[in-house]
């Protein structure tokens, strides 16, 4: 059973804060040495903007690594980080320990759903049919062996299956047609057979090539949810049940299955929210030193649960998101979102501060902004998803 005990232990907004200094990197004694490092413990790093994922790492490494080497070292050369679709059926950059973890809890199933959805539309639409997809991701797969990776053109110029159609929802509104290059793809790579490789273009670029997945073991989806909570819960803790099951996606009562297995205690936030830690990590947190920090675009620690307020000023939420959630760049000082950033066209990074934080920090945020600038150099980051303030900087 969880702890649930009427004398709960407090942990309040400036505590969270200051494990989300030092659990994520982000206070200067805490910065990593490595990518690998960063996604150890950060979890999961939003991937569906490439940017994201360099940006993220870079905000976190210690001053003297080259964030974009490091990066594409660990993703495309020494694989400790993976990038496949994960929670909400989005695209993350995650440990490669985490990957079975990951893939029985929450890929595995959204994967069975792209799968059944792609053969319902086929089915609507044309006249492939189940044999037919298998056929064709065979051909895919086999070439892909002889490759060890290709782009999704290449592969349509050696499977010409790929470049196939159908018609999407026809009779409807929606009617059009489609290709079933991409959908085949999606899906071989949400069942953990093919993986985003190396992409064309810069860091940048979101054209990734392909390439034959590391088979992994397979786990059974229990203990995968609770192996995949407990490392969230040290990196995130606490957090409330709304936090865990929005950040996995999962039903209710696969998040309190996860919770009970973990043997997770219970601990009284401010408001009056109950959050749940691991059982080993009710000691007190001290304070870190002063830190800033500039984070990017869906960056994993302001996306990391849904209710925010202990780290950002309801009032600032307008500039600073898009209509679906997503969180644009983001200045920090000491735990708390304090403004925005953004590129501009000139290639200079810009900021501008929604509240006063005093000299000190604003002294540590030009200096965030100068090392962040002194790395990006002459590659031009926008975010996939703009924001208002983001708009606003970068167009000015």
């Amino acid at each position: 059973m969880l702890d649930r005990m009427s004398e709960k232990r407090t942990i309040g907004a400036a505590e969270r804060r200051a494990r989300l200094a030092v659990r994520h990197r982000l206070a200067a004694g805490a910065r990593a040495g490595s990518a690998a490092e960063v996604g150890d413990a950060l979890v999961a790093l939003h991937g569906t903007d490439p940017a994201s994922v360099f940006l993220a790492v870079g905000a976190r490494l210690a001053d003297g690594v080259k964030p974009v080497g490091e990066v594409e070292r660990a993703l495309y050369e020494d694989r400790t980080l993976v990038r496949m679709h994960g929670m909400r059926h989005t695209l993350f950059a995650f440990p490669a320990s985490l990957v079975p973890a990951v893939h029985a809890s929450t890929t595995h199933p959204a994967a069975v759903r792209e799968r059944t959805t792609l053969l319902a539309h086929l089915a609507a639409g044309s006249d492939f049919d189940g044999a037919w997809l298998a056929e064709t991701e065979r051909l895919v797969l086999a070439e892909l062996a002889v490759r060890g990776e290709a782009t999704g053109a290449e592969l349509g110029d050696a499977v010409p299956r790929l470049r196939s159609t159908y018609v999407y929802g026809p009779g409807t509104r929606q009617e059009g047609v489609q290709s079933v290059a991409s959908r085949v793809l999606r899906v071989l790579g949400m069942e953990g057979r093919i993986v985003r490789g190396r992409p064309q273009g810069t860091w940048t670029s979101s054209r990734f090539r392909w390439a034959p997945a590391e088979p992994h073991p397979e786990r059974e989806p229990a203990d995968a949810r609770a192996e995949l909570l407990r490392n969230w819960l040290a990196a995130c803790g606490p957090a409330t049940e709304a936090d865990l099951k929005w950040w996995t996606g999962w039903k209710v009562t696969d998040v309190r299955g996860a919770l009970a297995a973990l043997g997770a205690s219970a601990v009284a936030l401010d408001g009056g929210d109950t959050g749940f830690v691991l059982p080993d990590d009710l000691d007190p947190v001290p304070d870190p030193e002063p830190w800033a920090a500039l984070l990017p675009a869906l960056d994993p620690t302001p996306m990391g649960w849904q209710a925010r307020d202990w780290y950002l000023d309801p009032e600032h939420r307008p500039a600073l998101y898009d209509r679906s959630g997503n969180i644009g760049p983001t200045v920090w000082w000491n735990g708390r979102i304090v403004g925005g950033w953004a590129q501009h066209p000139d290639g200079r990074i810009v900021h501008r501060l929604l509240s006063d934080p005093g000299t000190e920090a604003r002294h540590a945020i030009d200096a965030e902004a100068a090392r962040l600038a002194a790395w990006v150099g002459d590659v031009r980051v926008t975010p996939r998803f703009r924001t208002p303030l983001e708009r606003e900087l970068g167009s000015a």
